[in-house]
């Protein structure tokens, strides 16, 4: 269970707010012990700083890697401070012009009601019309971008290949597929976890094929599922998936290394894929890739799939829990396969 403790912060008060603090360190899967929700008192807003009441927060698979006090892309939380990530917000009081009272912003302070944002920090955005200010943590957002970016720049998909991608029934995953069918793929499998998920990848995104990685080795089930090859594998995923996509893949095949999923809770060390050597004779492409080194294509992203959204080409699905004292369960699920889709947490009603 979560503790509950009174927190009181120096500074003018303004608002009382709740927050979830990190108070340990996990060893393999996170539990709720690891968390302490607190209640503190906000201050007011100082130049160059807007006040957010977070209307939706989200949470990320790459956030299991900043519980862990070692060295990685994006910086460990601190044990006794508040998690952080993504969230979208209404300003409710402002010292930044552009910023009013009333407009709403995307910004990395969740895990907490209110958050006291530096203006370099906070993104305005626009509601679109008929979505939800969730979409930009989702579709809009950082999964959406990391989908496009993964597909069309790092992995360089032409229309005609086929396309692989596991954990395809997540928030990033279930993305790429789409977006590889809408540009014209031959062939669009994914992988995932059950016959519920099976089905949303068939039957509602327009995956050609699909398959529940617990039914058999992962190398059997692609090679049903794609018996002419791969020309592209997105990975979620990393170990059992990585190596059966190497053995799929065509002659000059690409893999856009996005998450190793399989691995984050583990404690012992990850054993990487046995066949790598096929890499060579194949002259295959494995790259790495972070969203954040993909930003000059956020414009072009955001116009290209707010057509498709508007236009009702592309099917997005959120998995929505409400309420901050959720918000850990809702990772920890997360973590375990719970969510289809985008994994988001309510903290308020968007404005009328």
């Amino acid at each position: 269970m979560l503790v509950l403790s009174r927190v009181k912060e120096a500074g003018t008060v303004a608002t009382q707010s709740r927050e979830i603090r990190l108070a340990a360190r996990p060893r393999g899967e996170p539990v709720a012990s690891d968390f302490l929700l607190v209640e503190v008192e906000v201050a007011d807003p100082g130049p160059g700083q807007v006040l957010v009441r977070n209307l939706v927060m989200s949470v990320d698979p790459y956030m299991r890697g900043r519980m862990d006090d070692l060295p990685s892309y994006a910086p460990p939380w601190q044990l006794g401070q508040p998690a952080e990530g993504a969230a979208v917000g209404e300003v409710v009081a402002s010292q930044v012009p552009d910023l009013p009272v009333g407009c709403l912003v995307l910004h990395p302070f969740g895990w907490r009601d209110y958050a006291l944002v530096p203006d370099r920090q906070a993104e305005r955005v626009e509601p679109v019309a008929g979505l939800s200010s969730s979409s930009y943590l989702g579709v809009l957002g950082m999964p959406g971008l990391t989908a496009y970016a993964g597909l069309f720049e790092v992995a360089g998909f032409r229309a005609g290949e086929a396309v692989f991608v596991s954990g395809a029934a997540g928030a990033v995953g279930s993305l790429v597929g789409q977006f590889a069918r809408l540009r014209g793929a031959s062939r669009v499998i994914g992988s995932a976890g059950s016959a519920a998920k099976l089905r949303f990848l068939t039957e509602e995104l327009g995956f050609d094929a699909a398959f529940d990685y617990h039914d058999a080795p992962v190398r059997q089930l692609l090679r049903q599922a794609a018996p002419d090859g791969i020309d592209v594998y997105f990975d979620n995923v990393g170990g059992e998936h990585l190596e059966a996509a190497l053995a799929c893949l065509n002659l000059h095949g690409r893999v856009a290394l996005c998450g190793a999923i399989s691995f984050y809770n583990s404690t012992e060390r990850p054993v990487g894929p046995a066949n790598l050597s096929v890499a060579i004779g194949k002259r295959l492409t494995l790259r790495g890739f972070l969203v954040t080194d993909h930003g000059h294509l956020r414009q072009e992203f955001r116009e290209t799939v707010t057509g498709w959204l508007t236009s009702g080409q592309l099917v997005v699905r959120e998995t929505v829990v409400t309420g901050l004292d959720q918000a850990v369960p809702a990772f920890i699920g997360m973590l375990r396969g719970a969510n289809t889709g985008k994994m988001v947490v309510r903290l308020a009603s968007d404005p009328a």
